[in-house]
């Protein structure tokens, strides 16, 4: 916002003078901070002619800058923004619709930018600095926060925030933005209920752990639910007997960190209907792979690939990087223990799209054979640049229909035939 002088310069007087003003800060209730900031804005407005509009942002932004995220809060507030990426405490991007710009707006200092990240990791129990300068957080409302801090990153902190609607989508929500069909919608809501073990692979963005919350929520009501992820990001509202369970970084001192892995072991021995584990990176693949060949059906995770051959050979190095195993043996533990793979990705036009739903059959010559059942059909551009084009049925039918017949579930009739 433009105000008769730089706003900047206004801010960070304002603040200045309130911090001299106001020796213990910290100690003011939320609602005396903000009459004080509302006085010292007042009588700026008053030489300086604002209008209330300018006013009021005057007051949030100063009021953010000791109570809040400080310039953050507004992006964080705005629920058209769903990406905020700050390269240093100059440089601010955001994604909005799609489409990624920069902001004109930027903290006072580098220093106050490292305060914030304190905030915000410290509210989690999560721990970062020089010596170990990546770390993975959440802010109160769900969003997921990265951090990244010098000397690794070069330019100065860096933080990128990916936020999730306050309201989760469902399935209806992904056919109304033509994400998936509903035909292959039902027929996946009938795989989950029947307890068929469910890969999700795609790229960065592509939307994986959205996909994963909406089908998390067909299973059902009555079965007991842990789910295992880095930062808590999961809003699973239809299963009341639900575990979550989030992994904890090291102390300063190099211990105390409870990683994927070992959660994966210990939700064993919680008596779970199902494990949903948010994303596989590395050795923990083996313990997910495991828990699915042990009675643990209809289990649920993501991992990054570009394809779902890619996702399968990456499943195969994660676990090579946790067991010395002949990858004949690997080969097969992955199928046997994954029913359907399932891919997506964040396409050209910015638009996120289901685009192949796969079975996998087991292995035949040493490589992990799979059965395409939906891919994705481009048909082209419209004049705005929109893709064109639809998630369609492959023909081939689904061939191991063992735990739809004991669920008793029924799926599409295309599919059932065969």
């Amino acid at each position: 916002m433009q105000l008769a002088l730089d706003s900047e310069v206004v801010i960070k007087d304002l603040i200045k003078q309130l911090r001299e003003t106001l020796d213990l800060m910290h100690s003011i209730k939320n609602e005396e901070l903000r009459e004080y900031v509302e006085v010292a804005v007042f009588d700026y407005a008053k030489e300086n002619k604002l209008k209330s509009a300018e006013i009021k942002y005057l007051v949030e932004r100063i009021y953010n800058s000791f109570r809040g995220y400080d310039v953050l809060q507004p992006l964080i507030d705005d629920k058209t923004i769903t990406e905020i990426m700050i390269n240093n405490h100059e440089e601010i991007f955001i994604e909005r619709y799609g489409t990624t710009t920069r902001v004109d707006i930027q903290f006072e200092s580098q220093q106050k930018l490292e305060d914030i990240i304190q905030s915000i990791v410290s509210k989690v129990d999560r721990v970062v600095n020089e010596s170990s300068p990546i770390v993975d957080a959440r802010l109160q409302d769900g969003s997921r926060v990265n951090v990244v801090l010098p000397p690794i990153a070069l330019k100065g902190p860096v933080i990128t925030i990916r936020k999730f609607p306050e309201k989760p989508l469902t399935i209806d929500d992904l056919i109304a933005y033509d994400s998936i069909p509903q035909e292959a919608a039902d027929f996946l809501q009938q795989l989950v209920k029947a307890k068929y073990n469910i890969f999700i692979g795609g790229g960065t963005g592509s939307g994986k752990t959205t996909f994963l919350n909406v089908l998390s929520n067909f299973i059902p009501r009555d079965e007991r639910i842990i789910t295992i992820e880095d930062s808590a990001e999961l809003q699973i509202k239809n299963v009341p007997n639900l575990v979550s369970l989030e992994t904890r970084n090291a102390n300063t001192e190099g211990k105390g960190e409870i990683t994927i892995r070992e959660l994966i072991k210990t939700s064993l021995r919680m008596r779970p209907d199902r494990i949903i584990v948010g994303e596989v990176r590395g050795e923990e693949a083996l313990d997910m792979l495991q828990a699915m060949n042990t009675g643990h059906d209809g289990s649920l995770s993501t991992g990054h690939a570009n394809s779902v051959k890619d996702m399968l050979s990456r499943l195969e190095t994660m676990v090579l990087n946790g067991a010395n195993l002949p990858v004949q043996v690997i080969r097969k533990q992955i199928s046997s223990a994954i029913d359907i793979m399932i891919h997506l990705m964040r396409l050209r036009d910015n638009s996120r799209k289901v685009v192949a739903i796969s079975e996998v059959l087991g292995v035949e010559d040493g490589e992990v054979l799979l059965n395409p059942l939906y891919e994705f059909v481009e048909e082209g551009e419209d004049e705005d640049g929109n893709l064109l084009g639809s998630l369609q049925a492959t023909g081939n039918q689904l061939t191991n229909k063992s735990k739809i017949q004991l669920a008793g579930v029924s799926i599409d009739k295309e599919q059932a035939r065969g």
